[in-house]
């Protein structure tokens, strides 16, 4: 279905990197695009570049999202709003827990059950989430923001169960590492964490994502493009460690 078939667009964690991006995509398209976030300054750059339209919303805000599904029919829904904290569940305080299934999972469950079914009923829409790598593959740390990625993975696949015989579509988009300052966010220092993780290494940008994204929407109307997992050439997920340990190193 080409892009002049669907007339609005709704991106939360629109504020800056693959948001911003996507936002930016769809404005070039010609859609009335909704850009949520907190961060009404950056929205309101975001605005005055692009045209669209700023929310300054948390997702999590459950009434001001309803009031906002009530007020503008989407057809084309991008749940890209997440959040992680650092450390495992070895270390993570009841908050971490708390807030990562808030934002990751909770927010994006009650944003698909105010809009789709609009779009089951108009027999038209484009349901777009964003997963990650962390939700499909095992590494060190990130325990929370794993599960709750996993469980956006299921729900994607589950949607299109929900679906059935309707042309609504459903895309789950799985990044690898790519170029954003997630990791400062994440480890508090952005300039500390772009040097580890983004500096001198070949990563996907943000509009990479966003014209992935372009691509699954703009495919005819009898395709769904269902799942892209999308990493830097360079990035190789996955491995396996087994551990050998002394027998004497056990605890009595």
């Amino acid at each position: 279905m080409p892009f002049s078939d669907y007339k609005t667009a709704l991106v939360t964690g629109a504020s800056t990197g693959m948001g911003a991006a996507i936002v930016e995509r769809f404005c070039r398209e010609g859609l009335e695009v909704h850009a949520l976030a907190r961060n009404a300054e950056r929205l309101n750059e975001l605005a005055a570049r692009t045209g669209c339209i700023p929310h300054a919303i948390d997702v999590c805000d459950l009434p001001a999202v309803t009031r906002l599904t009530q007020d503008v029919q989407f057809d084309i829904v991008v749940n890209n709003a997440g959040i992680s904290t650092k450390g495992s569940i070895l270390d993570a305080a009841a908050a971490d827990i708390d807030l990562q299934v808030e934002v990751n999972l909770q927010a994006v469950l009650h944003i698909v059950r105010l809009t789709m079914p609009g779009m089951v009923a108009r027999d038209r829409g484009h349901i777009v989430n964003i997963s990650s790598i962390a939700g499909i593959y095992n590494f060190n740390g990130n325990s929370i923001y794993a599960a709750t990625k996993a469980g956006i993975h299921a729900l994607s696949r589950q949607l299109r169960v929900d679906a059935t015989g309707r042309r609504v579509r459903v895309t789950e988009i799985c990044p690898g590492r790519v170029a954003t300052d997630i990791f400062g966010h994440v480890h508090g220092d952005i300039e500390a964490a772009r040097k580890q993780f983004i500096d001198g290494f070949e990563l996907p940008l943000p509009s990479d994502i966003a014209d992935a994204i372009a691509f699954a929407i703009a495919a005819p109307l009898a395709v769904n493009i269902s799942n892209m997992e999308i990493l830097p050439t360079l990035q190789v997920p996955g491995g396996l460690t087994t551990i050998k340990r002394d027998p004497a190193d056990h605890n009595e």
